[in-house]
């Protein structure tokens, strides 16, 4: 596992600001009905709707409202664990067999936005999809979360209101998988290509208009298993590419609520000031800045070089002047109090780059890239890819600097996101600057989707 984290580098957690507009508001309020929310996309839909062919929330984020899950993580609720998961397409779930089964018995009534009935035949129909099951009656394109149910057995629909998951081995952390918000449920009538462009669901919105480079519309679904929800009429996402000019719309009154993630605490802070009635929630987001390297490819396949990256990056300053503050340092899962599986900071500090002594550790580093035949007479050159987004070009940008302290001479190269995972896929780079988010704080989740030999995400192909 050392040598994998050190090809996939993770920086640090975010924990990031959530800015909302609105009206002060007291503690308590009573719902009313009406109103539609805007909100903003850092970029359009590279993939439409097809979540389960994505691994990025600028997917998930305009969505997931026409969609449902199994279960979900209680959203009322601060920590995401196995106490946190509550019923949605399911009314209850019963772990039988020593945790090898797992029975859902399914909320009876609901429908999907084209007025079919849903049943366990659309669970099954998922589920045996995304496993790539021997005779799963459809493909994906893409299959980033596979390897989440590598474990899984068989999936039986015994009748339309129950449905089996049968496993090789007990792993209650698959309730988990299935909370995430990446796991919603296909139907088993609607060809999987066809999220690509649209959205057919159970949620409570459904899919009006998306017009690219322009808005994603959804309306109220007027059919939602839910009594009385929602409560808005829509919600309305705007694609803005550039990050002052949406942090601009947010400030003018033209967008209610910001990306989940975007917003640095200076910004949050400007903001207030300008606008005193904007909310400012901060949330924990599981999310690890990351360097990949190509462990196929010169230079990269030297371990000597890919530990001397490891050695060189200072992660406390990235924290600092990245995410100004507003993060932690750790490795591959998130730390204490935050998640329940990352290492402690006196475990991290033995690692290669984890140390408090920053010139020690680019000491170190410059020394392991002599042993690899560099020099300031014969620097490393590189390119960097990353994706044009404002978060990910700031990362790359501190990583750039801080390479260059141990002579390697990196340039930037940015692209977009429908591009990054093509070629992150291929291994067709040197080195890039990643942000990963996880959904599920669980190592099943996290290590088979980000490290697994074979996985679609294990980007190194270490």
């Amino acid at each position: 596992m050392t040598r994998v984290r050190i090809a996939a580098l993770p920086a640090s957690f975010a924990l990031l600001t959530l800015t909302l507009a609105s009206p002060a508001t007291t503690e308590a309020q009573t719902p009313k009905s009406g109103g539609v929310l805007n909100m903003m996309l850092r970029e359009d839909l590279a993939q439409g709707f097809a979540i389960h062919e994505t691994a990025t929330i600028s997917t998930v984020w305009p969505a997931m409202p026409c969609f449902n899950n199994l279960v979900l993580f209680d959203p009322l609720k601060k920590t995401e664990s196995v106490d946190t998961v509550v019923g949605e397409l399911a009314e209850k779930w019963s772990w039988q067999d020593n945790f090898r089964n797992l029975v859902f018995f399914l909320r009876k009534g609901v429908k999907w936005h084209d007025g079919q009935p849903f049943t366990a035949k659309d669970v099954k129909f998922t589920f045996d999809m995304l496993r790539e099951a021997a005779d799963a009656p459809a493909k994906l394109r893409i299959n980033p979360r596979k390897d989440w149910y590598a474990n899984v057995e068989a999936i039986e629909a015994p009748d339309p209101s129950t449905v089996v998951f049968r496993l090789k081995k007990p792993q209650p952390s698959l309730l988990l998988m299935l909370a995430s918000g990446y796991t919603p449920v296909y139907a088993a009538h609607v060809p999987p290509a066809s999220y690509r462009t649209g959205c057919v669901g159970t949620g409570p919105f459904k899919l009006k208009e998306w017009r690219k480079g322009e808005f994603v519309e959804l309306v109220r679904n007027p059919d939602y298993f839910v009594k009385g929800r929602p409560y808005l009429e829509g919600l309305k996402y705007f694609p803005i590419v550039e990050r002052g000019t949406r942090q601009a719309a947010l400030q003018a009154g033209k967008l209610d609520v910001s990306f989940p993630g975007e917003t640095t605490k200076t910004a949050a802070e400007q903001l207030k000031a300008a606008v005193p009635q904007l909310v400012v929630t901060p949330y924990n987001q599981n999310v690890s800045d990351n360097i990949i390297m190509n462990v196929k490819k010169p230079p990269f396949d030297n371990p000597k070089v890919r530990l001397a990256v490891s050695h060189a990056i200072d992660r406390r300053a990235l924290v600092r002047a990245v995410h100004q503050g507003g993060a932690v340092v750790g490795a591959s899962l998130a730390p204490k109090p935050w998640g329940f599986w990352g290492l402690a900071e006196k475990d991290l500090l033995g690692l290669p780059g984890y140390a408090t002594n920053p010139a020690d550790e680019k000491a170190r580093a410059r020394q392991l890239m002599a042993e690899a035949g560099y020099s300031p007479e014969k620097p490393l050159r590189v390119e960097i890819v990353t994706r044009a987004i404002a978060v990910y070009v700031d990362m790359a940008s501190f990583v750039i600097n801080e390479l260059k302290q141990i002579g390697i001479d990196a340039s930037l190269k940015q692209i977009e996101t429908a591009q990054w995972h093509a070629m992150a896929t291929r291994g067709d780079y040197q080195i890039g600057a990643n942000l990963t988010g996880i959904g599920p704080d669980d190592p099943d989740a996290n290590f088979y989707e980000n490290y697994a030999c074979g996985s679609p995400r294990n980007y190194s192909q270490y």
